[in-house]
């Protein structure tokens, strides 16, 4: 299947519609670029930069747009923590409704110290170790996303030697193409991940005789980033075709775990529609009873959070526009070439004329750049700018490479706004390290 053609290889849109497409932003005479109600250079003249601004409001409205959406479908979400693991946005998460989709003993354990009950929580991902399970089983979580025959019969000795019975959905591999980055794909026959759809219903009749383990529904996730609906029809196709097999066969399915990778427009386009979403959930499971779940991550915050930046020089006849901000704070566009949005601060660097600039970072690496020839307006020495659509898998993905620290995290409520992580100090990066004496 082709590929579609890369955000960055179309037209770039302007400033204003660059604001003008997120309803979170608008740019102010006076005060500039304004998240909510406030603005953004407020932010970074208390913060410094770089540093994060997340958009509360905007994560209530997505989520209760796609709460709405799945109305009357049985459909449970779990947000995927892995998009932005903050506490505080994973209360937000809570407070509208959300479970937690989990990867890790770590991520496990934040969704519970932000208040998501065990029961609310599935855990997925392909290499869960041994210590993770049994914390999995300990906190009697809602469902564990089983991804092959191995991982399976571990945890049947796991929970058998615990007396625990855990609930289990197999993870599919459904051999479809989301048509999305190479990197972000997970649901071909050549990735990493799940059980080959062939495979899938011999290994559940097994799992439903295996000592501690529930088998209760099928479970897939295709890839990240997915703007078409194509895709998930082929998936859940193929998904409930194993379903019927599996209960002529007399087995009990009562759930499927849809998954998540709804993505969002980073230039001017519309992200995918929920009530598209939900329209493809409705046709390929209807009169099933199933219990859904969708995990959505990106779909959710993606939109709702920017990176601040100033600029600290620009060179080469103004080609360059250098940030303090770097691939460490967001490595999406070295990693993958990620389009990102970036407008001016100030109102009057906002209206200026475009032209084509290479955005780029401070770290010692090619590879640290924003955008290449990206038409928009030069800002000088000591401009601010704000890298869009940073809310998911910015700061969750930061290091402290070149020895940067970690960038503060703000969050904006209405006209009111409260850091809710400092920067990070330069002296603990190596805070625990030591130099120990093997010389004597």
């Amino acid at each position: 299947m082709s590929q579609p053609a890369p955000l960055h290889a179309l037209p770039d849109p302007t400033t204003a519609e660059l604001i003008a497409a997120r309803p979170m932003l608008k740019l102010h005479t006076m005060d500039g670029l304004l998240m909510e109600g406030v603005p953004l250079q407020a932010v970074a003249d208390q913060l410094g930069t770089p540093a994060w601004v997340y958009s509360a409001g905007t994560i209530r409205q997505r989520l209760a747009a796609l709460t709405e959406a799945l109305a009357g479908l049985n459909c449970h979400i779990h947000y995927a923590v892995k998009a932005n693991d903050h506490l505080a946005i994973l209360d937000l998460m809570r407070r509208g409704g959300a479970g937690a989709d989990v990867v890790s003993g770590g991520e496990l354990q934040r969704a519970q110290a932000a208040g998501i009950a065990a029961d609310h929580i599935v855990f997925s991902g392909v290499g869960k170790t041994v210590a993770e399970l049994r914390l999995a089983l300990a906190e009697d979580i809602y469902q564990i996303n089983v991804e092959s025959h191995a991982e399976l019969e571990m945890l049947s000795a796991v929970a058998a030697a615990m007396g625990r019975t855990a609930r289990v959905a197999l993870r599919i591999n459904p051999d479809v193409d989301a048509g999305t980055h190479a990197k972000i794909t997970t649901g071909r026959a050549d990735n990493k991940f799940g059980i080959p759809f062939d495979e899938a219903a011999a290994l559940y009749a097994h799992a439903a005789a295996l000592p501690g383990v529930e088998p209760v529904g099928i479970a897939l996730h295709i890839g990240s980033q997915i703007l078409a609906m194509a895709p998930y029809r082929a998936a859940y196709t193929r998904a409930a075709e194993l379903i019927r097999h599996l209960r002529a066969q007399g087995l009990e399915v009562s759930r499927m775990d849809c998954g998540g990778g709804l993505g969002i427009g980073y230039g001017d386009e519309a992200g995918a529609s929920p009530q598209a979403f939900a329209g493809v959930l409705r046709n390929s499971f209807a009169g099933m009873g199933l219990i859904l779940m969708t995990e959505p991550g990106r779909w959710l915050v993606g939109p709702a959070g920017v990176l601040l930046a100033s600029v600290v020089l620009t060179k080469g006849h103004d080609r360059f526009i250098v940030l303090d901000a770097a691939m460490n704070d967001l490595v999406r566009p070295a990693m993958y070439d990620a389009y990102h949005g970036i407008v001016p601060l100030a109102a009057g660097n906002a209206v200026g004329a475009p032209r084509d600039v290479d955005v780029v970072g401070p770290v010692c690496e090619t590879g640290d750049t924003f955008a290449r020839g990206r038409a928009m307006p030069l800002v000088a020495a000591g401009g601010r700018v704000a890298i869009l659509d940073a809310g998911a898998y910015g700061a969750v993905m930061s290091s402290t490479y070149n020895a940067r620290p970690l960038a503060p995290i703000a969050l904006v409520d209405g006209d009111r706004w409260a850091t809710i992580r400092p920067r990070q100090e330069v002296t603990a990066l190596w805070a625990a390290e030591t130099i120990p004496d093997l010389t004597a």
